[in-house]
């Protein structure tokens, strides 16, 4: 852990919202019983909901090149750091899996049918890749790099079948290969794993967007002009995604080009947005809910992560829903309050954090 003595605002805040929202969207009182706002599209489409993890990759790729700019890319100061901090995310992602699956199968020790991947382990894998990357190849060649690396992904959608919901989706063919069914989300029954291995090309390359929109803001002093710029960056990469769409669906579980896009654009706007409130504007005062998050968020992620999966198990969440909340609330109120009163369990430990001013780098 660590103090730090100044940080971006901005970053924090918009930090804070998108683990506000991954809180709150993985931690309903009851299945069956979220707002469709809170719940992810099945296939193609886009909720409310699928834009909070692509939103903090793009986010972990500004603050990629925040953190490494302090080492002025040396490979040499930044190289061992980058490693580690890559193993500890996989480590925890890997860790937090076993602990679900143990939970659910009662078994402690049942390693083949655990799931390997998922949202931790794609953190750790596309910001190593990406910070290596960030060491090795000259920044001005990062979005040339970026939009290459989502080219390549389209073409193996189009020519492997690649979006379609079955077996024969180049990226199920793949998963089943590498990952075996045995250790995909849900056992493979959705096919592909959402966090599978021929997507972490697009997502490593969301996450160099993100270093692209932070190279391009972090160097200039001016707010005015970072929140222009910005601004441009998050429609055309909306516009573009958008457009795309149309021959190559939104979707998050195959983690499309066009799903990278319209959610780099969404996540650039809401950061340009939030500079304009902020910075330029001064308005300061309601940011410290989101701050309290947003400056450890990773540490309240993985703590929501294990006590949402203990309280399952402890059989808490039904107990609590079914006897309080759901006779006050009903199916879907009830549910969306038990995912209010969760956040604000673990908000209260980020606050004691924030107090102390205590910064748990993962």
């Amino acid at each position: 852990m660590g103090n730090e003595k100044t940080r971006l605002l901005s970053l924090d805040v918009l930090r804070g919202i998108t683990i506000v929202g991954m809180i709150i969207v993985n931690n309903a009182g009851a299945c069956g019983f979220g707002y469709v706002a809170t719940r992810h599209v099945k296939w193609d489409g886009l909720n409310p909901a699928d834009l909070v993890f692509p939103m903090f990759m793009f986010l972990m790729g500004i603050s990629t090149y925040i953190s490494l700019r302090k080492f002025n890319f040396d490979w040499r100061l930044s190289l061992t750091k980058i490693l580690r901090r890559s193993f500890l995310l996989i480590l925890i992602g890997i860790t937090m899996k076993w602990l679900v699956n143990s939970c659910d199968s009662g078994v402690w020790n049942d390693w083949e049918n655990m799931r390997i991947l998922g949202v931790m382990q794609r953190l750790g894998i596309c910001y190593g890749l990406t910070a290596i990357f960030a060491l090795f190849i000259p920044h001005k060649h990062f979005l040339k790099v970026a939009i290459g690396m989502l080219a390549g992904y389209l073409l193996l959608q189009v020519f492997g079948n690649g979006f379609e919901k079955n077996a024969d989706n180049i990226m199920s063919i793949v998963d089943n290969a590498v990952l075996g069914v045995n250790h995909m989300y849900m056992h493979g029954k959705q096919f592909v794993e959402p966090e599978g291995v021929l997507s972490t090309i697009p997502a490593t390359a969301q996450v160099m967007l993100g270093f692209v929109c932070g190279r391009a803001i972090i160097e200039m002093k001016d707010n005015d002009q970072k929140m222009i710029r910005l601004f441009l960056a998050g429609v055309a990469m909306l516009f573009i995604g958008w457009l795309l769409s149309y021959g190559c669906p939104i979707n998050k579980r195959l983690w499309s080009p066009s799903f990278v896009l319209v959610t780099s654009g969404v996540a650039a706007l809401s950061f340009g947005a939030l500079l304009y409130v902020i910075d330029v504007k001064g308005y300061k005062k309601w940011t410290t809910f989101f701050v309290v998050i947003g400056i450890n968020p990773l540490a309240l992620y993985v703590l929501s992560y294990i006590l949402g999966e203990l309280f399952r198990f402890w059989s808490f969440t039904d107990i609590s829903f079914n006897a309080v909340l759901q006779p006050l609330f009903g199916d879907y109120f009830g549910s969306f309050m038990y995912s209010v009163l969760f956040l604000l369990l673990n908000w209260i430990v980020g606050y004691a954090l924030y107090k102390k001013k205590i910064y748990i780098k993962i």
